[in-house]
């Protein structure tokens, strides 16, 4: 992990970075290439569009969550040292502008639209290694395996394993996906409701010490799901969350802190355990977001350090793209490994 800042209860970690160092040297017909990230998928300015969508206001335990969220952020700000801030306002000075960044985004989006249902596969080796499946190229990360298709049934394939951290990140549904569905349906993906999602079998998968972290909408809706139902079923125990803080390159906030269900510069990790797991009740992770739709930044090593193994057995659901020492569900774990996401560096 690309660490940047890490104070107690602000970590800064560098998401771009993250990923160009595990293609640093890349395996293919004998020969080692190193690749790296497309950067202009990070260069994010602010983003100063007023939504027109109507809301329903906010209760006011979320109201009060955006001001810790806030309060967490400023004192962010307060600490991390003056020449990484320096450094940062240094870069803000993008080669390209946001409707590029974004035109870049969507092309993307829609030319990895793969149908690789049913296809597993994986690199046991200790250096990434480049791919073709189906006529395409991927970039694969060592020691990482993947399971294309739905994820409940290939979960159940999954059984007798035992895994010590569990990330997810379901396709919650809601009424924008449905709408950018009905627009263009390649910018959308297949939405679960909360009942589905709970029914997934994780419960057989849990190690006997586990933690299992959820990317959760601020949908009220949603986060009560994960709490009191996904959580109830899978046999899950609700810990705490941590908050992920979107800001731009200068590290000011991706857009202001809203009121009610606004839109927020941040996102939720909700974090539930089995067994002995203990982590800090309190943790704002801040990046730079990628424009790519669903590309979270990894929580392996975030998260790993709190659990009882050195090399912690990890599982991602609705996986997108591949990490190292990860096996990854989904029924696209492959679509950011495409080659035309990433420069050859020479």
């Amino acid at each position: 992990m690309s660490i940047l800042f890490n104070n107690k209860n602000n970590i800064y970690i560098d998401h771009c970075k993250n990923i160009s160092n595990i293609y640093q040297n890349i395996s293919f017909g004998g020969v080692t290439e190193p690749y790296e990230f497309n950067k202009k998928l990070f260069y994010i300015c602010r983003d100063t569009k007023v939504s027109s969508r109507k809301r329903k206001f906010a209760n006011d335990e979320l109201q009060k969550e955006c001001s810790e969220v806030k309060a967490m952020y400023e004192q962010f700000l307060a600490e991390i040292p003056i020449t990484l801030k320096t450094k940062c306002k240094m870069q803000t000075q993008s080669p390209c502008n946001t409707s590029d960044v974004r035109n870049l985004a969507q092309n993307l989006f829609e030319s990895t639209v793969f149908d690789h249902k049913g296809i597993s596969g994986g690199n046991n080796s200790d250096t990434a290694l480049k791919s073709t499946i189906k006529n395409e190229t991927f970039l694969i990360p060592p020691n990482s395996r993947f399971y294309c298709g739905c994820v409940s049934e290939q979960c159940k394939k999954l059984a007798g394993e035992k895994f010590e951290l569990i990330v997810a990140d379901p396709p919650w549904w809601n009424k924008y996906i449905r709408r950018l569905k009905n627009a263009n349906d390649k910018l959308s993906y297949s939405m679960m409701y909360n009942e589905d999602i709970a029914a997934i079998p994780v419960k057989n998968l849990l190690a006997q010490n586990c933690l299992i972290a959820i990317w959760c909408t601020n949908a009220p809706s949603n986060i009560a799901a994960v709490k009191d139902l996904i959580f109830t079923q899978w046999g899950v125990e609700y810990v705490t969350t941590w908050y992920w803080m979107k800001v731009t390159t200068d590290l000011e906030p991706l857009c202001d802190f809203g009121t009610g269900c606004k839109k927020q510069p941040y996102e939720r990790i909700i974090l539930g355990k089995v067994g002995d797991v203990n982590v800090p009740k309190k943790q704002l992770v801040v990046s730079v977001p990628s424009a790519l739709h669903s590309h979270k930044p990894p929580l392996l090593d975030l998260l790993s350090p709190y659990l009882k193994v050195r090399n912690p057995q990890t599982l991602e659901l609705f996986a997108r793209y591949l990490l190292p020492n990860t096996t990854s569900v989904g029924y696209e774990p492959l679509k950011w490994q495409h080659i035309s996401l990433y420069d050859k560096v020479i």
